[in-house]
Formats: C-alpha cells, structure tokens, sequence
C-alpha cells in the first residue's frame, strides 16, 4: 500500500498534498457521474448527453491530476492548480444543470462541496470571483434552459433556484473571508511561538554579555565531541583561557569597562578560532575553547596566534587604553580518560602559565 500511495502521490511532502486534494476533487466528481447515470437509468436525463458529460468531466479532472503529478504545475503560480479545478467543476455543473431537467437539483449539493473544497485554499479575493462566476454562469444556465425548454424549466422555479444560488455564494464567499483570516492569525501566532522559542534556546545556550556560548551548553557540547571521538578514534583539545590580572581592571576603570574587555575578548577570540571550533565563556573572566578533531602539535599554533591577537587589543576608556593580556592551558584528550579529566588537566596547564609570570601559553603532558 505505501509504495502504491508513492507511485500516485510522490514522495514529496508538498506534491503529496496536491496530488491528495486533486485525487478527492475527482473522488467528488466520479460521485456527481455516478448519480447523473442513476437519473438516466430513471429516465429524467437523455443518455447520450450525460455520456459525452461524463467523459468530459473524468477527463478533465484526470488532465489536472496529470499536470500535478507531472510537476507542469509548478511552472504556475497556483502549483495546486485550485483555482483552474474548481472553474472546471463549476461550469461541469451548470453543464449538468441543464442535462438534468427533473433532476437539476442535484447539482447544488455538489455546488457547495466544490465551494467548500476551495474555502480551506484559495484567498477571500479568489473566492469573491469563483462566487460571481458561479452566479453569472448558473443565472445564464437558467435563462437559457427557460427560453429553449420552459415545460422542464418554469421560469418561477427557475427565479427560485436562481435566488439560492445568488444568496448561497455570497455567504460562501464570506466565510472563506472569514476562515483566510483565522489562518493569518494562526500563522502569526506559530511565527511569534517559534521567534519565541529560538529567543528562549538563545538565552538558555548563550551568555548574555558576550554573546558565547554558555558553561552549561559547552558541557553538553563537550559531551557530544567525547562520544563522537571514541566512535572515530580521532582527539580533540581543550584549552581554559583567563584573562590576566582583570580584577584590578575592574577596580581601576568601573565594571563598565570590565565589561567592555570581556565583549572585546570574545569578539576577537571568536575571530582567530577555525569555524570547527567552539568558544564559550567559562564564568568570570575565563573561557574555553574546544578544538575539534585536532592534536596538541597543530593546536597550540592556532592558541599561539589567538593569544598574540588578543594580547594586542587595547580597549578604549575615555581617553585611555586598557590593555590586557591573556593566559592559557591546553591539554589534548586522551584515550580513556573523562571530558572533566582533559579539563582539570588543562587547568593546571593555565595555572603553570601564571605561576610562570602570565602572558603565556602552557600545553599539558
């Protein structure tokens, strides 16, 4: 059964909708055939007419699922084809209107399940126009039918099925007006949900001051590189980077300007890191950095150029620079060991490159 549904309705979630809705306008019209033969069998309708009808109209609807299913619709505006499906089923119902005599009632029950087809898709613009398409043409059927045929169709029952129509497509036209502006306000309610659920991921993953990735989001990030290497077999590294001396920074220029270092840090870190690689503020004024698929030999290059970068920075204050400098532990993973032991190794790694006199780089054994 799947691969049948494939085969007439593709594969592609977008043509599986339009191939469905031009395969239930047919269902619809294959009913309205079958019930104008039941009126030939009882003899209100001439058998001939309603054949060359019925092929017409199978035809028809068979040629728009054609178009559809061939993907010659998408060079239209309307891919679906809805608009073009429903003016097909109207005027196949004014046509039947006319075979019908006895029977021409029938045709409003269809009438309005065509209409209601077209309420859910088309804009209330489209549907005003179906409606006075659908007026002129049935009030033309019917002035015709009473000019060559007034024994079957009475001008004062004609009046009548005239008025029902012209009342009937009005307020169909209304409630598609309707139904198009609950679909507006339902689009707009998801469009603000989804801009209101990327703005909570935003603050749940990222710092708020420097715009880096957050200490909690890291971890899991970390996490998932340490599951990705054991399946590969490759390394990463991690590397813990502070920023030298920065409580008297704060102290000397106001936490305004500490503030300023810290978003001019993790700019120009973010700048001198490889788009593979990962920067998120650890806390205070320490980072890390995750360096992925990579050894300590070629990685501490990459640490080397960043650490020269931002040690060069100097951040306006008045009219004074502060200038900063920054230090750095970095420890490859090894086979075996934790994400949290890397870490705790390249911490000793940054706490060697203080005791040594800051401003410098230190690589883990």
């Amino acid at each position: 059964m799947s691969r049948l549904l494939d085969l007439l309705l593709t594969t592609d979630p977008a043509q599986r909708v339009r191939l469905a809705q031009a395969g239930l306008a047919m269902v619809v019209m294959t009913a309205g055939v079958i019930a104008m033969h039941y009126f030939v069998w009882v003899g209100v309708a001439a058998q001939g007419p309603v054949l060359w009808w019925s092929l017409l109209t199978l035809a028809g609807m068979a040629g728009f699922y054609a178009l559809i299913r061939g993907g010659w619709s998408r060079r239209w505006a309307e891919p679906s084809l809805t608009v073009p499906q429903m003016l097909f089923a109207l005027t196949s119902g004014a046509v039947a209107y006319a075979l019908l005599g006895a029977g021409r009632g029938a045709v409003f029950p269809v009438v309005m399940v065509v209409l209601m087809f077209g309420m859910f898709v088309v804009s209330p613009r489209q549907m005003r126009w179906l409606s006075v398409y659908a007026v002129v043409l049935y009030g033309v059927v019917m002035a015709v039918m009473v000019a060559i045929n007034p024994s079957s169709y009475p001008v004062v029952i004609e009046v009548g099925h005239f008025l029902l129509v012209a009342t009937m497509m009005p307020a169909m036209s209304m409630l598609a007006a309707r139904l198009s502006r609950m679909r507006h306000r339902a689009r707009l309610q998801r469009a603000e949900l989804a801009q209101a659920l990327a703005r909570l991921r935003e603050h749940t993953t990222r710092d708020e001051l420097t715009g880096l990735i957050n200490k909690r989001h890291m971890q899991e990030l970390m996490e998932q590189e340490h599951q990705r290497c054991i399946r590969s077999g490759q390394s990463f590294c991690l590397a813990v980077l502070d920023i030298d001396r920065f409580k008297p920074v704060n102290e000397a220029h106001g936490y305004t300007v500490g503030d300023a270092v810290l978003r001019a840090v993790a700019q120009e870190a973010l700048r001198h890191v490889r788009v593979s690689d990962t920067l998120s503020r650890w806390g205070g004024e320490e980072f890390v950095l995750m360096m992925s698929d990579t050894r300590a030999a070629l990685a501490r290059g990459g640490l080397e150029r960043l650490h020269q970068k931002v040690g060069a920075l100097r951040i306006l204050h008045g009219t004074a620079a502060v200038g900063i400098t920054l230090s750095g532990g970095m420890a490859e993973h090894h086979a075996g060991e934790t994400v949290a032991q890397t870490l705790a190794r390249a911490e000793r790694a940054l706490q060697e490159a203080k005791s040594q006199g800051y401003d410098r780089v230190v690589v883990a054994a």
